[in-house]
């Protein structure tokens, strides 16, 4: 197995590549041409310059706001990253959850179990919260011009030392970095099957656990007798590093793997949204996506029956909902 990376990209230089990433700050981008250049033909690009006064997301910060709101935390395990994932149970938001306070959670990040263990909140939506309509972020968004939102805004938090695998959205989303670091190495929709997704029949036997918009592949570590035709996406691949008070434009289709580097908390928020009509109707990644999730939904709807004579029913319910 090899270890692959790509050329660092300059802070502020637009790459030559044609399916690199433009980092460019707020003072020379106006809405219009975001949403000309990068959002209607969704091309990914970083953002900065638009949350340089948002206060930090510390966990104490947090602890304040949310403190006894109950969301699912996702307990991957450490040993899965050693698995080759065709081995796999679930994945994703398909991950099994345990839905505790976040101030419990903070307890786990504090002692380090939530490191040991890989416990990691993720897709937890702030609808209701405090940090619903936090300022600098909406004011963010509409300064960028975004609207047609799917989803609300949504919390993603742990310790340092998780990974979100090689993945793709059927929605554009932005990534909003708080606090800490993010790697994110990314690939673009052309390699959707060069970099060896997972079947859409899956979803017929085990619903949202084993999804289709997931690859097979350690993009770090790839088995080329396994996987061959990855050797054709590796030309394609982009390295980036999302540092605090910067947003990543991730058009639908675009695959994904998210690093959280450094020491101690590393804290984000997305935000899913439409994809335009005419990029929509061209986009095969994202109608793939779809196809799974309706396969899925025998599966889907079993889970729910079942969910329902439980004393727990409510916390089940939000718990299966939330895999889509």
């Amino acid at each position: 197995m090899n270890n692959l990376s790509s050329p660092a990209l300059s802070r502020g230089d637009r790459p030559s590549k044609p399916d690199a990433i433009a980092v460019i700050d707020i003072s020379a981008l106006t809405a219009q041409a975001f949403q000309q250049q990068y959002f209607l033909p969704g091309i990914p690009v970083v953002v900065t310059g638009l949350l340089a006064n948002q206060e930090p997301w510390t966990l104490d910060f947090l602890c304040q706001h949310l403190g006894d709101a109950i969301f699912p935390v996702r307990q991957y395990g450490r040993d899965r990253y050693q698995q080759d994932k065709r081995d796999w149970a679930d994945m994703g938001s398909g991950v099994t959850v345990h839905s505790i306070s976040f101030r419990d959670y903070a307890d786990l990040i504090r002692s380090g179990q939530a490191h040991q263990q890989d416990l990691y909140l993720a897709r937890c939506s702030l609808k209701g919260t405090p940090l619903e309509q936090a300022p600098i972020l909406t004011d963010a968004e509409s300064t960028l011009g975004l609207s047609g939102s799917v989803t609300p805004l949504n919390l993603w938090c742990g310790p340092a030392g998780h990974t979100s695998c090689l993945h793709y959205d059927p929605m554009d989303g932005t990534l909003m970095q708080l606090v800490g670091t993010k790697q994110v190495t990314l690939f673009p929709p052309s390699q959707l099957y060069n970099v060896h997704p997972f079947s859409v029949w899956n979803h017929l036997l085990h619903g949202a656990k084993r999804r289709a918009v997931y690859s097979q592949v350690y993009p770090n570590q790839p088995d080329f007798e396994s996987f061959p035709r990855f050797r054709k996406a590796v030309p394609h691949r982009i390295d980036i590093t999302l540092n605090p008070g910067e947003i990543l434009l991730i058009p639908a289709g675009w695959w994904h793997e998210v690093t959280s580097v450094g020491d101690g908390l590393v804290c984000s928020v997305n935000r899913w949204w439409n994809v335009p009509w005419g990029r929509s109707l061209r986009n095969w990644s994202k109608w793939r996506a779809h196809l799974g999730s309706v396969l899925g939904l025998p599966h889907v709807l079993g889970n729910l029956v079942s969910a329902l004579p439980t004393a727990a029913r409510g916390q089940k319910l939000k718990e299966i909902i939330q895999r889509f």
